[in-house]
């Protein structure tokens, strides 16, 4: 049994991650000696998303002051306290609506004060506080045994701690950007845009990225007037009469509006407990079944708020609702459908009632990542190819502000949504920007040059060869993350078609390769033996999302952050480890 005392703690990254789990430490009274924090940039709380890495002046969070996690005190205390002059809608601290979605930059300057507020508190109850900022973690190795514990190497010098909770947020890779003008990996930091485009812009995707990327080129290139009637119309500078953006998407779908919600921003009430999700794998051949949590957690909630609704989905499958669902979508023009949509949240939010099926289908997403851990290599194949594309759109949650500069680039024929196949590829041009290849809706092979080029599709999932620190990987603390197949036939069939993500152990079962590193319940670090790490716990969002499918947003962090904490609170932390049949004995091989 692990005997090892929580003492000293070292959070590796200081962003909203961090700070939620701060929150969750001093909540549950763990009362270490001290907290070690150390973030890379200048600013504790903000992460990318928050500060100036991520956003600038126009840019605004999908959340509003009612939809945020519990902290130390209130949005609207903290604008009490910090009047605002650069947010007109928010300098007003009685008057300020807090249903309105809030500017990223002004969001991040609340959960800075929050982090300092955190800080204050853990100092006053006698943890000693070494928190660090301009400073990078180049190593992290676990110490040997009878020496419990880990070293963190900084740019700086070593520290120790007894625990370590990895929390260094999002990472966007460049794999042509500053190798190719033009090109671009990601939107971010928006500062890197400077120049106004004479020329079309080709923006990979529709997501909330792809929205970050249209709000800052469009700047560049002209302004957003109101008009008489309160609409918003786009006027092109002087120098860019031949500017206009091409969002390039395989389902050809913007994102869904923001609508009245009912609901609480999110509930640990809509989760399966553990108790609940192994007393279900004893009974069901150790595994938790999709089409169940799919029941309990959007089925049945739909039936008590919705029963005209339910009578519609109460037979389908999962695959035939998610059909239904974007055949609808499908079966209107892109912009035609975002306006309807427009109006139907516009009138969701001036009755304040809200739309059941997105909402409750939002909740489903938020709920299950935690038995997620547990599907079958099968339920996880059908979740991410049948309803991770309808939930992608609908929980996007675009604020209606976004929606109103989308339409009047597109009434001014500066914006246009092209429908690309699944095959479709972005290569760099040898002199600047790249080459889009697609076929069209029709069938038609399209090879179109753009000189600029940006990759908005979000944050993708790494793998455990990108983690950066290398004493971890060396040290067998980390592995890939897998799940197993209930039917083994069903593995070997994917292998032998040449699915590169399907291994087979040497005791011939089948395993699916997911991406991000493996993590238990309490997101500690699975070794390569599939045991829990002692006091290694990851939650950086671009290394568990395998295992988490919906796996962003500040109450994912919340609540990752929660259970974190209720480990730490028991003195031995318990070993909650995943249980895939033999899987020691099958993949030591392969992963070791």
């Amino acid at each position: 049994m692990n005997t090892q005392s929580t003492k000293k703690i070292a959070i590796i990254g200081g962003g909203p991650a961090a700070l939620l789990t701060l929150k969750h430490i001093l909540k549950k009274s763990i009362s270490p000696e001290s907290v070690y924090i150390f973030e890379k940039n200048d600013r504790f709380g903000v992460g990318m998303p928050y500060g100036k890495l991520g956003s600038t002046k126009e840019h605004v969070a999908n959340v509003s002051a009612n939809e945020l996690p519990d902290l130390a005190y209130s949005f609207k205390e903290y604008l009490k306290k910090n009047p605002v002059k650069d947010f007109p809608n928010f300098s007003d601290a009685e008057q300020f609506n807090p249903y309105q979605v809030i500017p990223r930059l002004l969001l991040g300057n609340y959960l800075e004060d929050q982090f300092k507020e955190y800080i204050k508190i853990a100092k006053k109850s006698g943890i000693k506080i070494i928190a660090k900022t301009d400073t990078i973690v180049t190593d992290i190795t676990k110490l040997d045994k009878g020496k419990e514990g880990f070293k963190i190497t900084t740019d700086q010098k070593e520290f120790f701690a007894d625990t370590v909770i990895i929390c260094t947020g999002h990472v966007w890779q460049k794999r042509h950007e500053e190798k190719t003008e033009g090109w671009f990996d990601s939107p971010y930091p928006p500062s890197k845009f400077t120049k106004a485009t004479d020329f079309p812009v080709a923006i990979r995707g529709t997501s909330l990225t792809a929205v970050d990327a249209v709000k800052t080129i469009s700047r560049l290139n002209g302004e957003f007037m109101e008009t008489d009637n309160g609409t918003l119309k786009f006027k092109p500078n002087k120098n860019s009469e031949n500017f206009r953006i091409n969002l390039f998407s395989t389902g050809g779908f913007l994102p869904a509006l923001r609508f009245h919600s009912e609901d609480d921003a999110y509930s640990s009430d809509w989760t399966m407990t553990l108790d609940e999700i192994y007393e279900y794998k004893n009974k069901n051949g150790g595994f938790v079944d999709l089409d169940y949590v799919f029941e309990i957690n959007f089925k049945l909630p739909i039936k008590k708020k919705d029963a005209e609704f339910y009578k519609f989905i109460k037979d389908l499958s999962i695959e035939e609702f998610s059909e239904k669902m974007l055949a609808l979508r499908e079966s209107y023009d892109s912009f035609e459908l975002f306006k309807a949509e427009f109006k139907e949240a516009e009138k969701s939010i001036d009755k304040k009632k809200s739309i059941t099926w997105k909402e409750k289908l939002a909740a489903f997403s938020y709920a299950m990542n935690y038995p997620a851990k547990h599907f079958s290599a099968e339920d996880m194949l059908r979740l991410k190819s049948s309803l991770m594309p309808l939930i992608s759109v609908i929980i996007a949650s675009l604020p209606q502000s976004s929606y109103q500069e989308l339409m009047a680039l597109h009434n001014a024929g500066r914006l246009d949504l092209i429908q690309v196949d699944k095959d479709s590829r972005v290569e760099p041009h040898a002199e600047l920007g790249g080459v889009y290849h697609y076929s069209s809706e029709t069938g038609h092979k399209k090879n179109e040059y753009y000189k600029m080029f940006i990759d908005a599709i979000g944050q993708q999932q790494m793998n455990i060869t990108d983690l950066p620190f290398v004493g971890l990987q060396n040290q067998n603390v980390t592995s890939e993350g897998y799940l197993a197949f209930k039917e083994n036939t069903e593995g070997k069939k994917l292998l032998e078609d040449g699915m590169d993500n399907v291994i087979e152990g040497h005791n011939s079962n089948y395993y699916l390769k997911v991406s991000g590193l493996g993590i238990n319940d309490s997101f500690q670090s699975l070794n390569v033996y599939n045991e829990a790490v002692h006091h290694l716990f990851i939650m950086a969002v671009p290394f568990i999302g395998g295992l988490n499918p919906d796996y962003s947003g500040l109450d994912f962090c919340d609540t990752a952050g929660e259970k974190i904490a209720e480990a730490l609170s028991r003195y031995d932390v318990p070993v909650i480890n995943i249980k895939l049949n033999n899987f020691s004995d099958d993949l030591q091989e392969n992963i070791v």
